[in-house]
């Protein structure tokens, strides 16, 4: 199924939120080529939730360069798949190292990012999934990652609060903000369907889908 004029739209979210799943479902029903984070390729990972002072930088960095030597091979659209989704934002790449760098890492962090991020494409939709910290923390313990659970409550509400503060004062690209609380588009079709809907809405500037009653 085609989304309009939209080519490369990309799913966004904290961890838990459910924005890989979602690109996995709409992949299969708009015929779509995908892009997708590999966050256990980070050698640092499972250090930096164990000791994240440490290894913040270490890991911060290879997320940073991972992401853009990926963002340079996004595939283009073509007659047989006239859609690219994502499951990442190159952009919010800062919310982490804002929250986990010091200022001297983050000078540093800031020319490295200078460098690349002119070299990004612009999504023509971002999709923004906000969903509540205690269903991020339930998600997160039934899929049961082992780097995951060292995760704290506490470390996923400050995410989750800065997360909240990029997306509303992101401008860069149109922006569906969607209140996934209640959602479960992996197992309701009819969930699914809904937000598919909102998704294929071509509508500039920010919009909400805030389901009601579903």
């Amino acid at each position: 199924m085609p989304v309009g004029p939209q080519r490369y739209i990309v799913v966004e979210g904290v961890i838990g939120v459910g924005k890989t799943s979602l690109v996995s479902l709409l992949a299969a029903k708009m015929n779509a080529l995908t892009v997708l984070e590999n966050p256990e390729e980070n050698p640092f990972l499972d250090q930096f939730y164990k000791d994240p002072q440490r290894y913040a930088f270490q890991t911060q960095l290879f997320f940073l360069l991972s992401r853009f030597k990926q963002q340079q091979t996004i595939p283009e659209p073509d007659f047989f798949h006239p859609c690219v989704l994502a499951d990442y934002l190159f952009a919010k790449d800062r919310i982490f190292a804002y929250i986990n760098l010091s200022e001297a890492e983050i000078a540093l962090y800031e020319k490295v990012m200078s460098i690349v991020e002119v070299q990004v494409k612009q999504p023509d939709l971002v999709v923004y999934l906000q969903s509540s910290t205690e269903r991020l923390m339930q998600n997160i313990r039934i899929r049961n990652r082992p780097y995951e659970k060292e995760i704290s409550q506490e470390y996923l509400r400050t995410l989750n609060e800065a997360y909240n503060h990029f997306f509303f004062n992101y401008s860069d690209s149109p922006l569906l903000i969607v209140n996934a609380t209640e959602l479960d588009y992996v197992n309701n079709p009819g969930h699914l369907e809904t937000l598919m809907k909102e998704i294929e809405r071509d509508a500039p500037g920010i919009h909400y889908y805030n389901p009601v009653g579903l």
